[in-house]
Formats: C-alpha cells, sequence, structure tokens
C-alpha cells in the first residue's frame, strides 16, 4: 500500500445506481491529511450511500475510492488498518457488556493498548459494565467512538458520530476530534449537529440527491454569506432607501427599526443607514444551520467550489 500521495481520501467520480432509485453521481473529493472535513445533507442526499463505498461495503457502479494512495477496494484489508469508523445506528451483539463489547473489538485489531481504552472510556463517561441491550442510544454512542477511537486510527469515517450524545459529551468529542488532528490524523464525518461541524471542521461539502453540490472552507463559506442585520434608530427609521439598496432581501420595518438580510457592499449599507441617528446596529454572522437551509432551498445548484 502507497502511502505517499498528500491525500488520504480521495474519490474520484464516484456513482452508484440502484436501477430506478438514486444513489450517488460523480462525487469527486480530495481530503489531505490532518483535516477534519464535514459532510452534510438531509437525509437521503447519499452521505451513508458515500462512507458506504468508501468502506467497501458497497461497490461503485463507476468511479473509485484512494485510501492512503491505494484503491480502497482492491486493498481493502491493508487500508482498512488505518480506519476508525462509527456507522450511523451501531448495531452490534446486544448480549455483551461495554467492556466485552471493546475487548473484543481490540483483539480483532491484534491487541490496543489497554490505558488509551480507559482514558476514552473515562473521558466520554461511558457505561461498560451494563449490557448493550440495556443502554441508551446516547451511551451505545459512546461505547462506539470509543470502539473507533481506541487505535488511533489515520482517519476517522464517522457517520452521525454524536446523535444521541448530550452536550457535555458533545463537547468532549469535539476536543478529541480536535486533539486528532494536531497529531496529523484526519476525519471525514457525517452530521446533522450543524453546531458541531461549525466548531471542528475546516471545509464541508454539501451533498443533495446525491450529488455534492458545494466544496468549501467552513471559514470562506461564513465569510461570503448574507448576514441578518437589525438596526434600531433614535427617531424614525430613514426613507425607502433601503428597499432600492441591492443585495437586501427579507425586509421587516417598523417605525424605529429595521432587520434585513444583506449581501453586499458593507460602505454602501452604512451610508444608507446613517441618514438617521442609530442607537443599535447588529450585523450578525450567518449560522451553520441558516446556510444548511439555504443550500437546499433550490431544486438545483451547479457544482461550486472555493
Amino acid at each position: 500500500m502507497s502511502r505517499q500521495s498528500s491525500f488520504v481520501l480521495k474519490l474520484d467520480k464516484l456513482t452508484k445506481s440502484y436501477g430506478k432509485s438514486r444513489g450517488i453521481e460523480n462525487v469527486s473529493l480530495d481530503i489531505p491529511k490532518g483535516e477534519v472535513f464535514g459532510f452534510l445533507g438531509p437525509n437521503g442526499a447519499g452521505k451513508s450511500t458515500t462512507i458506504n463505498i468508501i468502506l467497501d461495503l458497497l461497490r461503485p457502479t463507476s468511479g473509485s475510492v484512494t485510501l492512503f494512495g491505494a484503491n480502497a477496494n482492491k486493498h481493502a484489508a491493508s487500508v482498512h488498518k488505518h480506519i476508525g469508523y462509527l456507522s450511523g445506528d451501531m448495531e452490534t451483539d446486544l448480549s455483551l457488556t461495554g467492556k466485552q463489547y471493546l475487548e473484543y473489538t481490540a483483539n480483532l485489531r491484534g491487541g490496543v493498548d489497554k490505558k488509551k481504552i480507559n482514558e476514552l472510556v473515562k473521558r466520554l463517561r461511558c457505561e461498560t459494565d451494563k449490557k448493550i441491550k440495556n443502554l441508551s442510544r446516547g451511551n451505545r454512542q459512546k461505547i462506539g467512538l470509543v470502539a473507533a477511537l481506541m487505535h488511533d486510527p489515520d482517519i476517522l469515517i464517522l457517520d452521525e458520530p454524536t446523535s444521541g450524545l448530550d452536550p457535555l459529551i458533545q463537547s468532549e468529542f469535539n476536543a478529541i476530534i480536535r486533539e486528532h488532528k494536531k497529531r496529523g490524523k484526519t476525519t471525514f464525518m457525517s452530521s446533522h449537529v450543524l453546531s458541531e461541524v461549525q466548531e471542528v471542521c475546516d471545509r464541508v461539502g454539501f451533498i443533495r440527491n446525491g450529488k455534492l453540490v458545494s466544496v468549501s472552507p467552513l471559514k470562506a463559506l461564513i465569510a461570503n454569506a448574507p448576514r441578518r442585520v437589525r438596526v434600531v434608530f433614535k427617531n424614525d427609521a430613514p426613507d425607502s432607501r433601503l428597499k432600492t439598496l441591492g443585495g437586501v432581501s427579507d425586509l421587516y420595518e417598523n417605525a424605529h427599526s429595521r432587520e434585513f438580510t444583506y449581501k453586499g457592499d458593507y460602505n454602501k449599507l452604512i451610508q444608507a443607514l446613517v441618514t438617521k441617528p442609530i442607537v443599535d446596529l447588529q450585523i450578525l454572522e450567518p449560522s451553520l444551520d441558516e446556510l444548511f437551509m439555504e443550500f437546499y432551498r433550490a431544486d438545483s445548484r451547479e457544482v461550486e467550489s472555493v
């Protein structure tokens, strides 16, 4: 297996067809070493299909997956040694306790340092003495996270990793991902917890209807996004200048304030506002939730890359 490529993971025109049913189409993506990549999309968009092909759980109709410079289908056994994986719906022998499951997983990997396992169990507050069938969704998820992380893999592939976790454990998970990145390791994760993605990811990709519609550095995505503006005036608000100013949308008016979405030249915006004395002005950074909704309002959009 070649380890020379600067890209840990490469998807090249990856397509999966289920006959009349849609899978994914021409998904191409390069993930460099040390990146935390967020893979976003609504249910049925193609996230899990893509991940299953990466892991050789599904074979593509066309296209290829390269991991560490090797074809991921032809060299699955060797590349899988370097992967930590958590499925979106973890399934295992429910009669095992959490401890037994982690011991079993460690043995499958040829042995894992017990100190590392115990450290993760403590940090994620796992209940390892109970049988998995008696654990809540969140507590099962924590056991699965330990299993994915225990061997310090070169790449983590995580499908909805914090589903069911409480905010405290989500915060600890974020810290673990940052530490993983500092060691030069890579993470590819799908998620619906958009605040989590915004917290840890370097880039994000949006998939819709089986097609990758945008890939962008998270900072650039947010920097170029429209802002919500709220302004309160001392007396009466300005005249109708805002209505004719390019870049203004979703305008809400009352006697002493204006609220609207703006994308454009902020110098022109300020010039339109300062015709009347201002007592409060807020220009709010968009959340990833808002950007997510923007990408999925339209039925189709051309692929764009920043």
